[in-house]
């Protein structure tokens, strides 16, 4: 990145520079999340609810590909963010070539193993024998393209962080578009069902990773040579911790989903919404969840290069700054959600196909309990990432791993036993662990401020 750049990161008013770079961001990750929400609503209509009960039970894999091409892929734009507040260009290229190499591997591997355990895999995420061949069609296809939408996340993320977070957005549109636009196509003219919504999502996805790969060889502040693909364990060592909270962000939800889904399916059998209605409906609500997080996150990370920039440079006043003005954001973000998902539950599941009045009366209250301290969740979720951003992958991980993993995961399975017994119970998983989660996240960022402080006292000496 040129010196005009550089002062621009470490001048220009916080306002607009957020909005330059977090936007686009905003809408990358939003229109990433809405390649699952497309098919949903497709499938929903032209197929019914056991076909979105099928890709509830498939989901799980492509968010495993999501937290190998995260972990590697904003480890990376959090190392190179602070190569460039410290004109290290020699590091930068090699951060960016070593990160290609490790998508491309991750991506054999994780075919390979996804084909092999795939029964397994189908099981362990619930599927029920009334959705079990629609999950078998939808899997089948998926995994074909998971090397591909390993590709289009990592690079993006290095994009971004490069300085170009519109073009990350572009390519990332680009491949929604042909989606939405084949997705129809497939299912309500060639009447191919839930393979035909798999088969559009990938043919979206090589799009995207055809313009991120031609992005690479033109990139502001790096230049590619042969030797940046030779992988160096050092460097390794630098990027990888600096993306395991994005990784086991991802890897928890899949956890959550597995333990929710089979929960689910075992309680909802026993009530009068049946296994597959509790299922298939919160399996939407957390795609919709999603979206919020798009939001959240694409803020958070939108600020990564600004933060990265200016903490590598010593200027611990520009960082809190920065700080104040993404926490404001996050909070609108929170409160507009609340406000959505208990008012008009309803008309948020009926996107996804008309259904009965038991499974709409399940939906309403799996929005407002499940997602009743979604402005927490926002909260928590950008001060993970911030702390990211500062280079603190520990303080992010654990923070990442204490909502997700740590109180979400036996919540949901003790909740139905100790406070709501049955299939009601698992919805209050997500309300508990955000008030404990937000919680801890304060006291991290106290010490943070304290350091913030000491560094915004040298600046001055």
């Amino acid at each position: 990145m040129d010196q005009t750049s550089n002062r621009y990161l470490a001048q220009a008013p916080i306002g607009p520079l957020m909005l330059k770079f977090a936007v686009p961001c905003i809408l990358s990750l939003l229109v990433s999340s809405l390649y699952n929400i497309v098919d949903q609503i497709f499938i929903g209509q032209g197929v019914g609810y056991l076909g979105n009960g099928a890709t509830n039970v498939v989901f799980p894999i492509t968010v495993i590909a999501l937290a190998a091409a995260l972990m590697i892929g904003d480890g990376c734009a959090a190392f190179l963010s602070i190569c460039q507040g410290q004109n290290d260009t020699e590091n930068a290229h090699r951060s960016v070539g070593n990160a290609i190499t490790l998508l491309l591997l991750c991506s054999v591997v994780l075919v390979v193993l996804f084909a092999v355990f795939r029964d397994s895999i189908l099981a362990a995420f619930g599927a029920t024998e009334n959705n079990l061949s629609y999950a078998i069609d939808y899997f089948n296809i998926i995994i074909i393209g998971i090397p591909f939408y390993i590709l289009t996340n990592g690079i993006n993320s290095i994009i971004r962080a490069d300085g170009s977070p519109k073009f990350a957005m572009m390519s990332t549109l680009v491949g929604c578009i042909m989606n939405v636009i084949l997705d129809p196509i497939a299912i309500f003219v060639l009447h191919w069902g839930v393979t035909g919504a798999a088969l559009a999502t990938i043919a979206g996805q090589i799009v995207s990773t055809i313009l991120g790969i031609g992005y690479l060889f033109r990139a502001r502040s790096f230049r590619l040579q042969r030797n940046s693909f030779r992988l160096r364990g050092k460097l390794m060592a630098k990027i990888l911790p600096l993306g395991v909270s994005s990784l086991l962000t991802q890897l928890s939800i899949v956890i959550i989903m597995g333990v929710m889904n089979t929960t689910l399916v075992k309680y909802g059998a026993q009530s009068e919404y049946g296994a597959d209605i509790p299922m298939t409906v919160v399996g939407i609500v957390m795609k919709v969840f999603q979206i919020v997080i798009a939001f959240v996150v694409g803020v958070a990370a939108g600020c990564q290069p600004i933060v990265g920039y200016n903490y590598g440079a010593g200027n611990g006043r520009r960082v809190r700054q920065i700080f104040k003005t993404m926490m404001l954001t996050e909070a609108a973000i929170g409160v507009i959600s609340t406000l959505a998902f208990q008012l008009f539950p309803v008309q948020i599941i009926s996107l996804f196909g008309s259904e009965s009045e038991l499974y709409n009366r399940f939906a309403g209250y799996s929005f407002r309990i499940f997602l009743s301290t979604i402005l927490l969740c926002c909260l928590h979720k950008a001060i993970s990432i911030f702390l990211q951003s500062l280079g603190k992958p520990v303080q992010s991980m654990t923070l990442s791993l204490l909502r997700d993993f740590v109180l979400c995961v036996p919540l949901v399975l003790l909740l139905p036993l100790v406070v709501d017994p049955g299939v009601m119970g698992p919805l209050y998983s997500a309300p508990v662990a955000d008030v404990l989660t937000l919680l801890v996240a304060v006291v991290m960022m106290a010490g943070v401020w304290k350091r913030l402080d000491r560094m915004q006292e040298r600046s001055f000496e």
